[in-house]
């Protein structure tokens, strides 16, 4: 008896499930435009002086991009209304920060003008796929986690 054998069946299953979720969960535009987000901060953070002091704003730009498509995979990992609404207000901050950091980088003159339109135009766009997105949550999925209704 072979256990690696038996139990194939249901790994490949479940792997197949696996990447089928994975690929819709990709497919989204909310997603689709999450990611561009993370490559328009990417390329904007390398247009940023090679100054020490501006380490900390270069992490924070990149964490706070690179939190949107995280946050929306884990969201969409996660059925029940609450844990999604807690992934959405992550998001939504992460996004707003970003705008943020736009208007630093404008006010001290420390990144391409083009840049940071991009950024802000994305981000727009981003916001209107982000509120459809919000709207397809199901809010009867749900199951108390013991600290009160938040998003009911």
């Amino acid at each position: 008896m072979n256990f690696e054998d038996e139990d194939q069946d249901w790994l490949d299953d479940d792997e197949a499930d696996l990447r089928k979720d994975h690929k819709r969960i990709y497919q989204l535009p909310v997603m689709q435009k999450g990611r561009e987000i993370f490559r328009i901060v990417h390329s904007l953070i390398d247009t940023l002086p090679e100054d020490h002091d501006l380490q900390f704003l270069r992490e924070q730009m990149l964490t706070d991009a690179a939190m949107i498509p995280a946050k929306i995979a884990g969201a969409e990992g996660g059925n029940m209304y609450t844990l999604r609404m807690e992934n959405a207000v992550m998001i939504k901050l992460s996004a707003r920060a970003l705008i943020t950091h736009t208007y630093t980088c404008e006010m001290f003159s420390i990144s391409d003008r083009r840049y940071l339109d991009l950024l802000r135009q994305a981000i727009d766009e981003f916001r209107e796929l982000f509120v459809d997105w919000v709207k397809t949550f199901d809010k009867s999925n749900d199951l108390s986690d013991g600290w009160g209704q938040l998003f009911g």
